[in-house]
């Protein structure tokens, strides 16, 4: 086994390290959006359009991106590792299926959520059938090794969804519990990608462990991000609302720091928007000032900075390559996006 990507032509500076890690796999991630589009076909016509309109809505397949580079980075020469992508891909695109039914969501990505399209139940029933066919994918792979590993990170996603339900309106969550949730339900897919990339090229257990605290790592700094963002405009200039979480009265670590230092007017209004759900015109300005001004946002960024440096660290056990470069600056890109 080689612990050596191959060699390529230096690209751009102007490319972002997402991009940059497209490029580096680019055939390879060609022949996953052929598997993707061949295996969301169905003679059900409602099931490719809702499987259509999702994955085809501008993801950077970042998810996909790091299965690749991780078989890449480990010399992998076979095909495995394409389906195990499209496989990621598939479970990705199920969770955001079922997230914007529970969440009542009306955009993704920019364009009307595929619930307000179609409804909740072809949301649903579509999401099932993509799980369906990202486990037929595996087992195509024949290794049950990488099949337990993506079938946990499964398990471990619906557990954070129902963990983050169970939390919404409860003002009394830590930051311990909250980390919990993020690391299930986000993380726990990018540690997967990472993971059964390695693993599918036949890594030691040191190096496909690396790789798995990479991903986990990676996927907290991106979730953390993603809470900071809500409340911000920058969100806007993604495509993506702005309040999603506080109109949803999710408890997410901005929200979990201010509380640390507010006022008891402060409080009031924290009691009654979240965990009475009463909100009024005005109260998300209300609520970024409040944000704002307690530094909890900053604070977040910060965090998110620190296991993104966490993901790069873990890499110092690769080889030297393209790859492993572009996925330690991934790592510094994800937090970035905010600014």
């Amino acid at each position: 086994m080689t612990t050596n990507t191959r060699e390529t032509a230096p690209l751009p500076s102007s490319v972002n390290p997402v991009e940059r890690l497209a490029l580096l796999t680019g055939a390879d991630l060609a022949a996953v959006d052929a598997v993707i589009h061949a295996r969301m076909g169905s003679e059900v016509a409602l099931i490719p359009q809702v499987s259509q309109h999702l994955v085809d809505s501008g993801g950077k397949r970042l998810r996909p991106l790091i299965t690749l580079a991780a078989a890449r980075q480990y010399g992998y020469a076979g095909d495995a590792h394409v389906k195990l992508a499209a496989a990621v891909e598939f479970i990705h695109t199920a969770t955001l299926l079922h997230d914007d039914v529970v969440d009542e969501s009306a955009l993704r990505r920019g364009l009307p959520a595929a619930n307000v399209l179609w409804g909740n139940k072809p949301s649903i029933l579509v999401g099932d059938f993509l799980f369906s066919r990202a486990f037929q994918l595996m087992v195509e792979t024949g290794s049950p090794a990488v099949l337990n590993v993506l079938a946990n990170a499964s398990a471990i996603i619906a557990e954070g969804e129902v963990m983050q339900l169970r939390s919404a309106k409860n003002l009394a969550i830590t930051e311990a519990d909250y980390l919990k949730v993020i690391t299930a339900k986000t993380a726990a897919l990018f540690a997967a990608a990472a993971e059964a990339g390695a693993m599918a090229a036949g890594a030691a257990p040191a190096h496909y462990e690396a790789m798995r605290d990479y991903g986990r790592n990676l996927g907290i700094a991106f979730q953390l991000v993603d809470d900071a963002l809500d409340y911000s405009g920058r969100q806007a200039v993604m495509g993506k609302s702005v309040g999603d979480d506080f109109r949803e009265s999710k408890v997410t670590l901005p929200v979990i720091l201010t509380l640390q230092r507010a006022s008891e007017d402060e409080r009031r209004f924290w009691r009654k928007t979240i965990e009475v759900g009463v909100q009024e015109e005005g109260d998300l300005s209300r609520a970024i000032e409040f944000l704002e001004r307690g530094h909890a946002l900053g604070e977040t960024i910060e965090r998110a900075r620190l296991y993104a440096r966490a993901a790069r660290d873990a890499l110092d056990i690769c080889a030297e390559s393209e790859i492993k470069s572009a996925l330690a600056d991934i790592a510094d890109f994800v937090v970035e996006r905010a600014y």
